[in-house]
């Protein structure tokens, strides 16, 4: 063998640190906790064991609750850039995503145990799904808003606006198509967000935030947490800065979106339950429809 080949063999990997994203940086979990991710079941090779991959941050409630801060602060600024300027930054995320394809459609394949041209089908399916969103974010108001007719001499105009801050838990079973069908929609219509990563497999979400971190999105637009989902939902549904909560993604059990709604109530937190969704078919605007409220102005008639 040669001096070259042995060096080679020699060669220790690096392995990497993944990091919450809150504000717009990485930092670790306050509590410095970690927990172990390992390959999914079908992913974990011949001798049917799951293959360790890396130590994920175990956030704490004052990780949630720094992460809400930081979705408050940048929550002016985001709502209130124009449409057009929000379609654009989400469409640069989209371009980068593009450009580590290869890195996501490795983490979905460890993540979802599946095999590289279905985790690449699965990539590919996301980005795209990115790109949809991001054309609809000048049509929206086209949908959502209104010139209504009144009996006397006034304009009566209905436009939406967005709710707040989000917070969202992520699918479980589908940690990248699932998990940008979740935030793209919520953001596009001017929401920040706090996202609860897929508890098992919560490595994608943590890649996706360095992808953000690099795009022209504002930092705090996007927050990335990773743990229990029990433990990081519970203060974010009594958290009283948090206008809403998206449960959909059967992020959560039964048991645990009930007490989450019930936390919800104490200031009318918009709630979008539990339910069964197919992330790989079209999904209309009905998510986009989810975090908007309608204000409507009255105004005179000139002469």
């Amino acid at each position: 063998m040669s001096e070259k080949s042995e060096k080679h063999d020699e060669r220790l990997g690096v392995l990497k640190t993944y990091k919450l994203f809150v504000g717009g940086k990485f930092p670790r979990s306050e509590s410095g906790r970690v927990y172990e991710v390992t390959t999914a079941t079908s992913a974990a090779g011949a001798a049917g064991k799951d293959r360790w991959l890396a130590n994920a941050p175990l956030s704490s409630r004052k990780d949630a609750r720094d992460a809400v801060v930081a979705a408050r602060k940048a929550f002016g600024g985001w709502s209130g850039a124009t449409a057009y300027n929000r379609g654009q930054i989400l469409y640069r995320v989209a371009e980068m995503l593009e450009g580590r394809r290869e890195q996501f459609a490795r983490e979905v394949g460890d993540a979802e145990g599946l095999g590289k041209s279905k985790a690449a089908a699965v990539v590919d399916a996301a980005i795209d799904r990115w790109v949809w969103y991001a054309g609809w974010s000048d049509k929206v108001a086209q949908i959502a808003g209104a010139a209504n007719p009144v009996a006397g001499p006034y304009f009566n105009l209905s436009t939406p606006e967005p709710t707040g801050v989000v917070a969202v838990l992520a699918p479980q079973e589908s940690s990248f198509l699932g998990l940008v069908s979740v935030i793209a929609p919520a953001i596009v219509t001017g929401n920040t967000a706090v996202v609860v990563a897929s508890e098992r497999a919560p490595l994608p979400a943590l890649s996706l935030g360095e992808v953000l971190a690099t795009s022209d999105l504002p930092g705090g637009v996007v927050n990335v947490l990773s743990g229990r989902t029990a433990e990081i939902a519970t203060p974010l549904a009594a958290h009283q800065d948090v206008n809403a909560i998206d449960l959909a993604g059967a992020g959560a059990d039964a048991e645990l979106a009930r007490s989450l709604e019930e936390a919800a109530a104490d200031n009318l937190k918009r709630v979008v339950r539990p339910q069964p969704v197919d992330w790989s078919a079209d999904p209309g605007t009905a998510r986009l429809l989810a975090f908007l409220e309608t204000k409507t102005v009255w105004h005179p008639m000139g002469v």
